[in-house]
């Protein structure tokens, strides 16, 4: 468990960025796609060229084209695209070796989904499942669907509801390859709370 992995999700700013880094963590996510965390480009490349070589920086898409994606990948600076939407596995595969495809988790249908993906992702992210949002929902799913798609061979991202009052039992629960927080060390959306962000990373 030493050696899961932390992606920060939802930067806006540098300042957090910066925190994030100094904090420990492995990966910056930042959102193109609607949301409250939403990052112009001209941004992310500001603060990809501010932050030291080693942290993987993460592109979140939601059906947008592969052009643009590229576009916005070349651009920005990003190692990694997490895509959000109903993109295929042949899309995914388009963008391999850099992409990681968001599942949002509901029931047992996500193993079969999960199995159409491999060999298209270097990982799956797993959410929680709303109707209402493709992500970003600070609620939580039944972690033993995620490990039924951990068996499947293709890392885990464990997403949906992580933060300082569960983040070790996730972990401990499932082992993913890298847990992902966003809302559950916010003090406002976009906005990172620095004392919520260093109780997530003491779990290293």
């Amino acid at each position: 468990m030493d050696n899961v992995q932390i992606k920060i999700c939802g930067i806006t700013n540098l300042e957090d960025a910066s925190m994030a880094v100094d904090r420990g963590a492995n990966a910056l996510g930042f959102i193109f796609a609607p949301s409250p965390r939403k990052i112009a480009p001209q941004k992310v490349r500001k603060i990809v060229q501010s932050i030291p070589p080693f942290v993987k920086t993460v592109g979140v898409f939601f059906n947008e084209t592969l052009a643009t994606i590229r576009e916005v990948m070349q651009y920005c600076g990003l190692d990694l695209v997490q895509l959000h939407g109903d993109e295929s596995p042949a899309f995914c595969d388009e963008l391999m070796p850099y992409t990681i495809k968001s599942l949002r988790v509901k029931d047992d249908s996500c193993l079969q989904t999960s199995r159409a993906y491999r060999g298209k992702v270097r990982a799956l992210l797993l959410d929680t499942y709303s109707e209402e949002k493709v992500g970003g929902t600070g609620k939580t799913f039944d972690w033993n669907l995620a490990i039924k798609v951990k068996k499947t061979g293709i890392p885990i991202i464990l997403a949906g509801g992580l933060g300082p009052t569960n983040v070790n039992l996730a972990i401990q629960t499932v082992n993913p390859y890298a847990v992902d927080v966003n809302s559950g060390i916010e003090e406002y959306p976009g906005k990172k709370d620095p004392v919520l962000m260093k109780a997530v990373m003491a779990v290293r």
